[in-house]
This record gives structure tokens, C-alpha cells and sequence, in this order.
């Protein structure tokens, strides 16, 4: 998406389309997609954070930029990541690396495959926020939020993935804590379902605009 589209902001966001909080549908009867493979990243690789010293999710700080695109990430909508890395300076800067969407956080990851170990990987949890899906500019868009108490760890969410529902860089995998929201977001946006490990490589080159 063009850098020029201007972030989905509090004030854009209230009357830019409807305030939706996950859809809650019970039984929505969407079949989970086998998506084969699983994350090989360093560290613990399984997209949580177990370790009890393991660092918690924080605000995304007003200027910060996504660590692949170089985009500011409150200044656009869709889902937010974060990943901590041991002994590292994510391009430079302190940790959390940051990403203005997840699939560029996936890809990010799966370059430093064996070579960078994640001690905590946090993804927008949509089933914790009142998000909006609203329309731009011909494109469905959903809201941003980027509150270190948005933040789940990517072990715990379900994906919505390639719906028509798009983030800052076209279609992305939106995060559900709860399994129900994430079924009704599927049954209203189209895509498939999945989890942390079945996003490999072949999922995100799929993804994008």
C-alpha cells in the first residue's frame, strides 16, 4: 500500500466506517486449513513467550518504523508485531524489532532462521481491541492498535489469513485469541484459518498486495 494513505487514527477511524468488536458467532462451522510446515526459527520457535524472564509486549512508540519496509507504523492501519531477539539490535535499534504488518515479521523471522534466537514473538490480538473494518480508497482495511495491551503471543492466536480484509502492505494475517472470532471473521471476510505453526514461507509469499 502506498506510503501516502494515511494511517486509520483515532479520528479517521471513528468516522471512517463501523466499529466492530469481534463478531463472537458461535459454532460458525469454518474448517481450519491445513497449512503443512511450522516455524524453524531460532530460540524457542514457537511464537510465545514462556520464559518467565522472557520481555513483555510494549507500546510501538510514536516515529518507530517497520524494521523491513521502513514505513512509520502508527501512521497506517492493520495488525502490528513485535519480536524480541537475544542478544541482538534489530536493525540497529533496541529491542522489540517492529513490523507495520505480520507477515513481514514472519518473513523477517524466517531470514534469520539458526542465526537469531526470538525469546518473545506478539502479533495484534483482535479478539482484545474494538477494531474497525472500514473501506479506502477501494480497499477494505481494518484499524491499528498498537497498545502494548493489544499484544498476544503469536502461539496463542488462530490467523485469518489472505481475507479481503487488507493492513498496511495488502493482505496479511489478522490474529484471533479466541477461535470463535477468528471464525467469524472468516465467514465474513473469506481467507482460511491457521495457527503460529502452520505459517511457513509459502504462506507469506502468498500474502501481501
Amino acid at each position: 500500500m502506498r506510503d501516502e494513505r494515511r494511517a486509520a487514527g483515532d479520528a479517521r477511524i471513528d468516522t471512517a466506517g463501523v466499529r466492530r468488536r469481534p463478531f463472537l458467532l458461535a459454532g460458525a462451522g469454518a474448517a481450519t486449513t491445513a497449512l503443512a510446515g511450522c516455524l524453524g526459527g531460532g530460540g524457542n520457535g514457537d511464537g510465545g513467550s514462556d520464559d518467565a524472564d522472557a520481555p513483555a509486549a510494549v507500546t510501538v512508540p510514536e516515529g518507530a518504523t517497520c524494521d523491513v519496509c521502513g514505513m512509520t507504523i502508527r501512521q497506517h492501519p492493520g495488525p502490528t508485531t513485535e519480536i524480541f531477539y537475544a542478544d541482538q539490535r534489530p536493525n540497529g535499534h533496541d529491542n522489540p524489532a517492529r513490523f507495520d504488518s505480520t507477515w513481514e515479521a514472519y518473513q523477517y523471522e524466517f531470514e534469520r532462521e539458526g542465526e537469531w534466537e526470538d525469546v518473545a514473538f506478539y502479533v495484534t490480538d483482535y479478539s482484545a481491541v474494538d477494531y474497525e473494518v472500514f473501506e479506502d480508497g477501494g480497499d477494505t482495511l481494518i484499524s491499528r492498535h498498537y497498545e502494548a495491551s493489544a499484544f498476544a503471543p503469536a502461539s496463542d492466536v488462530t490467523y485469518v489469513v489472505d481475507s479481503e480484509v487488507k493492513g498496511t502492505m495488502g493482505r496479511d494475517l489478522i490474529a484471533f485469541t479466541s477461535e470463535s472470532d477468528a471464525e467469524a471473521f472468516q465467514t465474513e471476510h473469506g481467507g482460511s484459518l491457521t495457527t503460529h505453526d502452520g505459517v511457513t514461507p509459502e504462506v507469506v509469499a502468498g500474502l501481501g498486495k
